[in-house]
């Protein structure tokens, strides 16, 4: 019989465990009658007991050591108070690895018993230094404590306390993406860069898992706070570890129960919660706070605004993440034109869709200053479109994230250092307050920004004019020909056509590997969304959030088939060494990416029979709000290799044709748009 608590792996994690794909530990299951029977789980997702699948992978050779990582892992999820429990307690132990490193040599070498015993009054001791008297840490240790921490411990010896904690908190983060409302780290130092140099004490009242004020370099002083005490004891640990600044973390509402209401802070960064209707409206209504106005029920990000605003030191600067809807509003037109109209909102910056989530709306950061009392208000507000960044692509196209990120703090420097920037027409502006205040005070930058030139003026319009030539006349050449009959056999009853078989079945088979798509990743690289493929574009997306392990990280590859699982169109894009069709790119949220095996099946082959429209029809379930797609479900014919190839030959033919179709659209609608604009603006003669 099995202890208790012993750690439990699913079929995915043994497959990571072994380097191999899920579908090989499916094959293991139905050929060996030794393999581990599942201990927990479901039907349809087992769970299998970890040391007896670590002694069967190292009996039949496939597995030498389970990896550390792993392994301390495993212990996270098997911890009786679940898995954010062992993080706060693992957390608790790397900060005194950290920062009483003697004192935890001379704890470890003891027996179990006695390192239990003495571990509590170090651990406080530690806490309490780097985090205060009243921080929201609290250790329950439970049974098998004692072989988490000195497993953590290990860890850490290869890693350091800040890597190893930030490995453990990101795997956690990865195995429950819609429990958690995340600020990529790439956002995230955008904020901290907005705040300026110079910052030594900061607050987040929202602070999650605590990625923004992690940005900050210099700092001495960190206050978060956060609703929930799992993630303000999370976000304390995080911090802490990452630096040697003093953090005061407290778990409450901050609008209901600010815990530093006399803090003066040099910087507020704060991505605050969207579109809240409680968030104390009634008995907040004579709070001292709301110093520009008394925020409506439906203007809970201007509340936020004010809260951060009433923390600042005078000349403090806020950066906060909104949606932009709290910029057109009617209902908070009034506390928009008093911010305005007493120099408090700086600059309003539109980010590119996906920067943050929801990652399907353009958000915006928005950089407020305490004024002080007898400074003069700014005769101008800064507004930036990163969207337009990208001046030759279509309306749609995305600008890669260091150029967004480059370009918002060039502008904003420029301006805080001199009052303007140079205009550029489409992106940035400093436009006159007196414009901005009339009976809308609409403050979205798109509507005050000058468009660009018509597409880039006469010569560019010639430009694009050729290029729509070339594409219109390789487009013509690629045209498929006259479809033909498929001849006497089409008539044959269905017993004669091939058999059938499910991408399912062929994942189980090991003809094929298939994973889901998370949009994580180091920063480094470009995500390809489900836009992309749909769009037929290049990656344009950016990680959602920092993968804390290079492994984790789902990279498209030559050969690669990818298909949307959302959406009721049918797509599927065969990644080639192109790196515009993909190659290197990972793989975004909504996708899943199909690896075949060369050997069994052509990708291209493949890619043709998934888009089927019949074969979507089948394999798709209807939500109320949206199509879903299941991928397994969907199927292709049993055919030999030779065969594929025919297919796919025509199915990659196929796919330069309206490649080339999409590309001659999209040149057409920026010369149509292009000779609109400069008819209207004068630019180009109607002759």
């Amino acid at each position: 019989m099995l202890e208790e608590n012993v750690p439990e792996v699913t079929a995915a994690e043994i497959a990571r465990l072994a380097g191999v794909g899920r579908a090989a530990v499916s094959n293991w299951r139905r050929r060996h009658p030794d393999f581990p029977k599942p201990v927990g789980g479901t039907e349809t997702s087992p769970s299998f007991a970890l040391p007896e699948v670590e002694a069967w992978l190292r009996a039949q050779g496939k597995l030498a050591e389970v990896p550390l990582r792993e392994r301390v892992w495993q212990q996270v999820t098997a911890h009786p108070g679940g898995a954010v429990a062992a993080l706060v307690e693992a957390g608790a132990a790397l900060l005194v690895v950290r920062d009483r490193p003697a004192r935890w040599l001379e704890l470890a070498a003891l027996p179990d018993d006695r390192l239990a015993e003495r571990l509590p009054a170090v651990r406080d001791e530690a806490l309490t230094a780097r985090l205060g008297a009243g921080h929201p840490v609290t250790v329950r240790p439970a049974a098998g404590a004692v072989t988490l921490l000195r497993a953590v411990a290990e860890l850490a010896a290869g890693l350091g306390a800040r890597q190893a904690f930030e490995f453990l908190l990101g795997r956690h983060l990865e195995a429950n993406p819609r429990q958690y409302t995340l600020t990529p780290e790439g956002c995230a130092e955008l904020m901290a860069g907005l705040a300026g140099p110079g910052v030594r004490t900061a607050l987040d009242p929202a602070c999650g898992t605590g990625s923004p004020l992690r940005a900050l370099t210099g700092a001495t002083v960190l206050h978060a706070q956060d609703a929930s005490p799992e993630l303000a004891a999370l976000a304390a640990l995080r911090l802490a570890l990452h630096g040697s600044a003093q953090v005061r973390a407290a778990a409450a509402d901050s609008l209901r129960a600010d815990a530093f209401p006399d803090a003066a802070v040099d910087a507020v960064l704060c991505h605050p919660p969207f579109n809240e209707r409680n968030w104390g409206h009634e008995e907040l209504a004579y709070d001292p706070r709301w110093e520009y106005g008394f925020p409506a029920r439906t203007e809970s990000e201007l509340a936020w605004i004010q809260h951060a605003l009433a923390r600042l030191r005078e000349g403090g600067t806020a950066v906060l993440l909104m949606p932009p809807a709290a910029a057109a509003r009617r209902s908070g037109r009034r506390i928009r034109a008093d911010l305005l109209r007493r120099g408090a909102l700086r600059a309003v910056v539109s980010l590119p869709a996906g920067a943050a989530p929801p990652y399907g709306i353009p958000l915006q950061l928005w950089v407020l200053r305490r004024p002080a009392p007898a400074a003069a208000a700014p005769a101008g507000l800064l507004l930036l479109d990163a969207a337009g960044l990208d001046p030759d692509g279509p309306a749609q196209a995305r600008a890669a994230w260091p150029d967004v990120r480059d370009a918002v703090l060039a502008a904003w420097t420029a301006y805080d250092r001199t009052g303007s920037t140079p205009q550029t027409p489409g992106v940035s502006r400093v436009v006159p307050v007196v414009e901005l205040l009339d009976d809308d005070v609409d403050l979205t930058p798109a509507r005050h920004l000058p468009p660009p030139a018509a597409g880039g003026g006469p010569a560019e319009l010639a430009a694009v004019r050729d290029r729509l030539d070339a594409t219109l006349a390789r487009a013509a050449r690629l045209t498929p020909p006259p479809a033909s009959p498929a001849g006497p056999a089409a008539a044959q009853p269905a017993a004669a056509s091939p058999s059938q078989t499910t991408v399912g079945e062929l994942a189980r088979a090991g003809a094929l590997l298939l994973r889901a798509g998370t949009g994580t990743g180091t920063g480094e690289l470009p995500v390809l969304t489900e836009y992309d493929v749909y769009a037929g574009t290049a990656p344009s997306g950016t990680a959602a959030t920092p993968g804390p392990d290079m492994a984790e990280t789902l990279v498209a590859e030559p050969g690669d088939v990818v298909v949307p699982v959302v959406g009721a169109l049918s797509a599927a894009r065969v990644v080639t060494e192109d790196p515009a069709s993909g190659a290197g790119a990972v793989i975004g949220r909504n996708l899943q990416l199909l690896r075949p095996d060369p050997a069994a099946l052509d990708p291209w082959f493949l890619a043709g029979f998934l888009r089927g429209t019949a074969n979507t029809r089948r394999a798709s379930s209807h939500a109320s709000t949206a199509t879903r797609l299941d991928v397994r479900r969907l199927q292709l014919p049993r055919l030999p290799p030779a065969e594929q190839r025919r297919y796919g030959a025509r199915f990659r033919a196929l796919a330069e044709f309206e490649d080339a179709l999409r590309l001659a659209g999209r040149l057409g609608e920026q010369l149509v748009q292009g000779l609109y604009d400069g008819l209207s603006d004068g630019s180009v003669t109607p002759e």
